[in-house]
């Protein structure tokens, strides 16, 4: 019961993880990267924030609220332009309606521009750096982050929240639950629109069930600490990665 090899692979990774979150995983603002990861367990804490006025009714008030402010002063002419723009650049539908698994592991239709060439029959596959699938439009999309704004109307919808754990296909879900400890925990909460993992780098394919482990622990670490003021930080970071370009997004 001294521990051993096992043992002491987990305690190097969480000390990776750990030097990842105090080095690039809240560079804007410096604040957030007190906000670990590390030890992302749930319990009796989870519970306990969960019961909080914030997350059981402050967070939907301010779900509402936030996306009706922006479709009012950006998304009447900021969406029918960039699909505008998709037409123009690719034959297909502007919008990309996908199943994705949301609160209480409810499968919804999720929402985002289409930044990919159009395939009815397509089966699905992740996306990869340089994947040729991509159309011109849809890599700028993608860079910015543009292509997730239809994903208000979601959270008009009850759906999405604007800040939470990204939304996962099916089959995704069904590729990891059983691999990744406290996997299924992450529909405590309605997916969010963006989310701490995503702003801590974690984007793009996820190849192995480490990767996946790497994501869901910032999931959870969310969850279990959410608030008001993480959600304001969050929201700021990714304006901020939207206007400088994220590398990590393909």
């Amino acid at each position: 019961m001294g521990g051993g090899p096992l043992v002491k692979m987990e305690t190097q990774y969480s000390a990776r993880v750990a030097g990842m979150a105090n080095s690039i995983v809240f560079e804007a603002p410096r604040s957030l990267a007190k906000e670990s990861p590390v030890g992302a367990g749930l319990g009796s804490t989870a519970a306990a924030r969960m019961a909080k006025f914030y997350p059981r009714r402050g967070k939907r008030l301010f779900d509402v609220v936030f996306s009706v402010f922006f479709l009012g002063l950006a998304g009447f002419w900021l969406l029918p332009l960039i699909a505008l723009l998709i037409r123009l650049d690719s034959a297909g539908p502007a919008l990309f309606r996908q199943q994705r698994v949301g609160l209480g592991g409810k499968v919804f239709l999720c929402l985002k521009f289409r930044t990919m060439t159009h395939n009815p029959e397509a089966v699905f596959v992740q996306t990869r750096r340089d994947d040729p699938r991509i159309t011109r439009v849809g890599r700028i999309l993608r860079k910015t982050n543009l292509d997730e704004l239809p994903q208000f109307i979601n959270v008009l919808f009850g759906d999405m929240s604007v800040v939470g754990p990204r939304p996962h296909v099916p089959q995704l879900d069904e590729a990891f639950a059983g691999a990744v400890p406290s996997y299924e925990l992450r529909t405590m909460v309605r997916p969010g629109v963006t989310g701490l993992a995503q702003v801590s780098g974690c984007r793009g394919e996820t190849r192995s069930v480490r990767e996946m482990n790497q994501r869901v622990r910032f999931d959870l670490f969310y969850i279990r600490s959410v608030s008001l003021l993480m959600d304001v930080k969050i929201v700021i970071r990714t304006v901020l990665a939207a206007v400088q370009g994220d590398e990590r997004a393909f």
